[in-house]
């Protein structure tokens, strides 16, 4: 499992982090993310549903504890400079 150290990094950069990260791997690896960010329990799991990846949860109960995520076959496009953004569709014509 590959793990992303987010330190104490907020959301937005956090977010950022962990997209430039995830760019290129496949569907259905699981990484963990390290954050002290008080947020990230908010955050990491609406990113999440945004972005079609799969939130897991924390790997233990304790605080610090890596936040995991599976990643999506076909994640839904977002903006990668603004990762909590979706990029609209465009219609087939």
């Amino acid at each position: 499992m590959l793990l992303i150290e987010g330190g104490d990094l907020g959301c937005g950069e956090l977010l950022i982090l962990v997209h430039k990260r995830v760019r290129g791997l496949l569907g259905g690896t699981q990484i963990g993310i390290a954050t002290t960010d008080w947020a990230a329990g908010i955050d990491i799991p609406a990113w999440c549903h945004l972005t079609g990846h799969e939130y897991l949860g924390q790997a233990t109960a304790d605080a610090g504890s890596p936040y995991i995520i599976e990643l999506a076959e076909r994640p839904n496009p977002i903006d990668p400079d603004r990762p909590w953004h979706r990029l609209p569709v465009k219609e087939a014509t």
